[in-house]
């Protein structure tokens, strides 16, 4: 689910100002699995730009002070997630763990890193979603430890989840659709390039 739209355009603007999300219809960029696709996004980049950064996590806070109440532990998908989901948490005064990709292949073997108490009330970040396997692994590894997923939250999505296959609340702070429009209001890229980068989504959920 999609923000505020102010919300949304604003959070769009900020990753367009610092090459966060590059748009490149006519050389299309290659993801790590082989796919070719015309955008690329790299929110790591907001962890060098203070004002930036700042925005981003105060529309965090805003939202879940917002949307979700008996908060207990934020948890962030490694290893984007990290950096923000940390500072999150620090400005909510609450506790923080994060969830690995994979259990450590030594010492305790902990996927999850951190304290998480059972029956803790969680929300887990992600700085993007795109088919939200990675998300639904970390929300996996959570639910393991007899707790609960209050909501799954994300800088960005590729529009790609599929929401009916949740039991609960996914908040983006931008999508691919936003992104889109907002590129095209601020001339970053033409009318036919929008065209090509609305049908390369489309064709991706076919």
């Amino acid at each position: 689910m999609l923000i505020e739209k102010n919300i949304s355009y604003e959070v769009a603007k900020v990753l367009l100002s610092i090459n966060a999300v590059k748009l490149q219809p006519s050389n299309p960029f290659t993801w790590s699995s082989g796919k070719l696709a015309p955008i690329y996004c790299d929110n790591r980049l907001l962890l060098s730009f203070v004002q930036q950064r700042e925005t981003v996590t105060d529309f965090f806070c805003e939202i879940i002070k917002k949307k979700i109440n008996n908060l207990d532990v934020i948890a962030a998908v490694a290893t984007g997630g990290i950096p923000l989901g940390m500072l999150i948490a620090n400005k909510l005064k609450c506790p923080f763990v994060y969830i690995r990709n994979k259990p450590k292949e030594h010492g305790q073997k902990n996927m999850i890193e951190g304290f998480l108490k059972e029956k803790s009330k969680v929300v887990v970040l992600e700085d993007l979603v795109s088919t939200g396997k990675s998300s639904m692994k970390a929300v996996n590894a959570i639910r393991s430890q007899n707790c609960e997923i209050l909501a799954l939250m994300s800088i960005f999505s590729y529009e790609f989840f599929k929401l009916d296959s949740i039991d609960f609340p996914f908040y983006s702070l931008c999508n691919y659709t936003t992104l889109i429009d907002t590129a095209f209001k601020k001339n970053i890229i033409s009318n036919s390039e929008k065209k090509e980068l609305k049908n390369w989504h489309q064709n991706q959920l076919v």
